[in-house]
């Protein structure tokens, strides 16, 4: 009876997180980027002081990100970028360390300093991106960021930075806190110029929305088995106590 109790209040407790880790999914269904979350449930005996290991619990041990790539849709701003295949785009952290993300809607400060839409600086060759004023930006497919006079008084490209563009292991990507992407060990990468970026895209975020309804429904109904299987062990032990009072 107290294995049963024990068992049901811990699974409907990871219920309940697992449907908050889903809630959040759909939240983001349409946040250019974003990468879902899925829990990983363990189950394991309960192992007490001085007592033999006589209940099993469950629980949430950690999440595991979906890394998989968007759908890159079409928004012609040419400060709008993806990476077009794998790869990532590194930016400073609030922290100051270095973290990746995989598109957003670039912008320049009054500084001249190349921030994302969350103002966190982009990463170039050299640290972070500042651009020279009074000149139009073109950003090409191997992050090379090049800038010609408004005026029109030369025809030739200078090439100001080039993105720094990352290809890691993504089993070595953990998405943090902050909704950024970082390397286990927080350890900077070094710049692949294999990776390619499309400019005039935003990469969509990678949550499917039929799959995370599905999901929501299938957690309700196993918080309401393990209510049940309270009720349950209630009218059990109220059947018990009745039985002994007979006797």
């Amino acid at each position: 009876m107290d294995g049963m109790i024990y068992v049901a209040t811990s699974s409907s407790a990871n219920v309940l997180q697992a449907q908050a880790i889903n809630a959040n999914n759909l939240a983001n269904a349409n946040t250019p980027g974003f990468k879902a979350d899925h829990p990983q449930f363990v189950s394991a005996y309960n192992q007490a002081v001085g007592t033999l290991p006589s209940r099993i619990y469950s629980s949430i041990n950690g999440t595991r990100t979906d890394f998989t790539s968007g759908e890159l849709i079409p928004t012609g701003r040419n400060f709008d970028i993806a990476i077009n295949g794998d790869g990532w785009l590194a930016v400073s952290s609030l922290d100051g360390s270095e973290a990746y993300i995989r598109t957003n809607s670039m912008q320049i400060t009054e500084e001249g300093l190349l921030v994302t839409a969350n103002q966190l600086p982009l990463l170039g060759t050299g640290g972070p991106i500042t651009l020279p004023p009074g000149q139009k930006i073109e950003i090409g497919t191997d992050g090379t960021i090049s800038a010609m006079p408004l005026d029109g008084s030369s025809n030739t490209a200078a090439i100001i930075d080039r993105l720094k563009l990352v290809k890691p292991d993504v089993n070595d990507l953990v998405k943090s806190t902050d909704g950024l992407v970082r390397t286990k060990g927080s350890k900077p990468l070094e710049a692949d110029s294999t990776v390619k970026i499309a400019s005039g895209y935003l990469e969509a975020s990678n949550v499917n929305v039929i799959e995370s309804m599905i999901t929501m429904i299938t957690l309700s109904r196993q918080f309401e088995m393990q209510l049940k299987m309270l009720n349950i062990a209630k009218e059990n032990s109220q059947s018990t106590d009745r039985t002994i009072a007979l006797s």
